[in-house]
């Protein structure tokens, strides 16, 4: 039997304006379904990995389209609470050049920011599972949701799942405060960390002389090694550095550290088709290669290589295989795969 995953978060409905058109102007929308966490289940599915994801849908066409949209990338829904009065939606306004995309949340009083720990079978949905994956935003829709999301980290650490937190902050929903003394609370649980220096510093709050150092790797190896110092139970942690050129034109590297080593991937400029789910598809691309016990280097190889094709898919979600991910890691952009 393969490693399972688990992931726990809000799905929303994705609304996003056409032709880089402004939301003041549009009369139409896109539609798609996205969050941080189905999104990473759904390209861990594409992996091949099997994978669940725990939430909550309200009970209409919405909530049936969201279903039949994870049960199409092979992602198990058994887990999934039906209920409360609607799916959360949120408005992408889509930038270009030097115009930066933005976001719109109309999420509040969701499904999902109803749920609570009691309504699930956490055993059931835990039961033989190698990864748990959580994200910062859950714990900032509602009270409810910050409690749910200390309760199954808990409980997973006592069944004996990995705990993988990406800290995912978000302004718009709650301070760097507010953030900060929550993920106090889930930090001694965490084994896999995706965080940068800007959590270390402003989340955190540690107090790192970034002068002492020559290189962006040797200043972010020096939060983490800080942040190993309180919580020595966390394995790894994960970042991206990303440079913006313009909306439309980025470069990405990634990062992983681990027993006091860092490793960096190769640097990749890129042209941008769909930023939203970059992220979570370097998330998953890391998660992947911890499930299959890949040596560092080549696991942040994978997962930076993954993220850079996401930016080139639209919608939330990585829909591309390993072959694929590992042929644009040997081969480049370019070629037609015959």
């Amino acid at each position: 039997m393969g490693k399972k995953i688990v992931t726990l978060g809000e799905i929303m409905l994705r609304l996003s304006t056409i032709d880089n058109k402004r939301i003041i102007q549009s009369n139409s929308f896109q539609a798609d379904y996205g969050g941080g966490e189905a999104n990473v289940a759904i390209s861990l599915s594409n992996f091949g990995i099997e994978s669940s994801f725990i939430t909550k849908l309200p009970e209409n066409y919405l909530g049936e389209c969201v279903l039949r949209y994870l049960k199409a990338n092979q992602v198990n829904t058994n887990n999934i609470v039906l209920g409360g009065e609607r799916l959360g939606t949120y408005y992408l306004e889509v930038g270009s050049g030097v115009r930066n995309s933005s976001v719109i949340y109309d999420r509040k009083y969701s499904s999902f920011s109803t749920l609570t720990y009691e309504e699930l079978n956490v055993e059931k949905a835990l039961k033989d599972v190698y990864i748990l994956h959580l994200s910062g935003i859950t714990p900032a829709l509602s009270e409810s949701c910050k409690d749910l999301t200390l309760k199954i980290i808990k409980k997973a650490k006592e069944m004996g799942v990995l705990v993988s937190f990406d800290f995912n902050f978000r302004g718009k929903l709650w301070t760097v405060e507010e953030a900060g003394k929550t993920f106090k609370e889930y930090l001694p649980y965490v084994d896999i960390c995706f965080a940068g220096i800007l959590d270390g510093k402003y989340i955190l709050k540690l107090n790192v002389d970034e002068e002492k150092y020559d290189s962006f790797s040797e200043i972010l190896k020096a939060y983490y090694k800080e942040i190993n110092t309180i919580y020595p139970n966390i394995k790894y942690f994960i970042s991206t550095k990303r440079e913006i050129h313009s909306v439309d034109d980025n470069s990405l590297e990634g990062f992983i550290y681990s027993k006091g080593c860092i490793y960096n991937s190769k640097k990749y400029r890129f042209s941008i088709v769909d930023r939203v789910g970059g992220g979570d598809a370097f998330a998953a691309g890391a998660l992947y290669g911890i499930i299959q016990d890949m040596n560092l280097k080549d696991t942040v190889e994978f997962a930076t290589g993954a993220s850079v094709i996401k930016h080139t898919i639209k919608g939330d979600a990585n829909l591309v295989s390993v072959e694929e991910v590992e042929n644009f890691i040997k081969n480049g952009a370019g070629k037609i795969s015959r």
